[in-house]
């Protein structure tokens, strides 16, 4: 982690902002366009290389912004100043018992895009509603965060560094939202920054996985359409959460995601999730990725990581 992102950041602004109309902001059927898409020795489009998707532009829109899908470039950097100035306060309130939170040294924030989320179907650019079943149990899925912990199985994955969930891997938070992309025939790999995680994701049209293999990060297949790939996963192990990095599927979740590449600084990245058990529809999110400079570094995290055991301390203290 470094803070060698800004550049990058207000890139990743200006292409969400100017991106054509559309659900991805992709180039539309039928433009023309002077910059041609790379290739890789054997002819796949080229995606390789080191990309950051860091903003803080928020998943869903704010209540405040209902109706209104683009920022003028006066309330975006107002945005940006507000959210500076709060990190900066961050601190330990004297009597309350808690540690605090990452100053504003620590992060790599970005900047925020015109866009008034990162969410562009439903066009309210809000998660669409639960179904009746997702609500009922919803409350239990949620219940591990008032719990006090027996042991590290009650927290979340993303505490115990095992996991931020998909499409929550491929989504911005705070910082070390970096990704390495590498190809060979037949394969493309996502390495990615947080939680040290590398997707591998064959591109030989062989089918998913039995049903009863399953995986954090779910099973993928990937297929070229033109110069965007498409990746499809399934398969996944269901992971509770919902907070600013993680983002967890459910065993009945279908991800698809879709990579192009539009100049040399930036791929046009959009996944949608379809989930008829959770979400009364899909949804589709738009997060651009430019290009960064520099190498990606060890991610230092682990299961048993000091923030996990002082968690567990601190519960059996509360106890006695």
């Amino acid at each position: 982690m470094t803070h060698r992102y800004l550049a990058a950041a207000i890139t990743l602004m200006a292409v969400a902002a100017l991106a054509p109309a559309g659900a991805g902001g992709q180039t539309q059927a039928g433009e023309s366009s002077a910059w041609t898409s790379p290739r890789t020795a054997w002819g796949d489009p080229d995606l390789q290389g080191r990309w950051t998707n860091t903003t803080t532009t928020p998943l869903e829109r704010p209540a405040d912004l209902a109706g209104r899908e683009l920022l003028t470039e006066e309330e975006r950097a107002g945005l940006d100043e507000a959210g500076d100035v709060a990190r900066e306060q961050r601190g330990v309130t004297a009597g309350t018992g808690e540690t605090g939170s990452y100053n504003n040294f620590w992060v790599e924030r970005g900047v925020r895009m015109a866009r008034t989320s990162l969410i562009v179907d439903p066009p309210d650019g809000r998660l669409p509603p639960f179904t009746p079943f997702e609500a009922a149990r919803r409350p239990a899925r949620e219940s591990y965060r008032t719990r006090v912990p027996a042991g590290p199985e009650d927290r979340n994955l993303y505490e115990r560094c095992i996991s931020r969930g998909m499409p929550g891997t491929m989504m911005p938070g705070f910082y070390n939202h970096n990704y390495q992309i590498f190809q060979a025939p037949g394969y493309v790999v996502i390495l990615v920054e947080m939680i040290h995680d590398a997707r591998i994701i064959p591109l030989d049209g062989r089918s998913h996985v039995d049903e009863g293999i399953r995986q954090w990060l779910g099973d993928s297949r990937g297929r070229w359409e033109g110069d965007t790939l498409v990746v499809e996963t399934t398969n996944f192990i269901p992971v509770n959460g919902r907070a600013l990095t993680v983002f967890g599927a459910n065993a009945t979740t279908l991800l698809v995601e879709r990579f192009t590449r539009v100049d040399d600084d930036t791929i046009d990245y959009e996944f949608t999730v379809s989930d008829p058990i959770e979400y009364t529809r899909p949804w589709t999110a738009s997060i651009p990725m430019t290009s960064l400079d520099g190498l990606l570094y060890e991610y230092a995290c682990h299961e048993g990581n000091y923030g996990l055991e002082n968690i567990l301390v601190g519960a059996r203290a509360t106890e006695q």
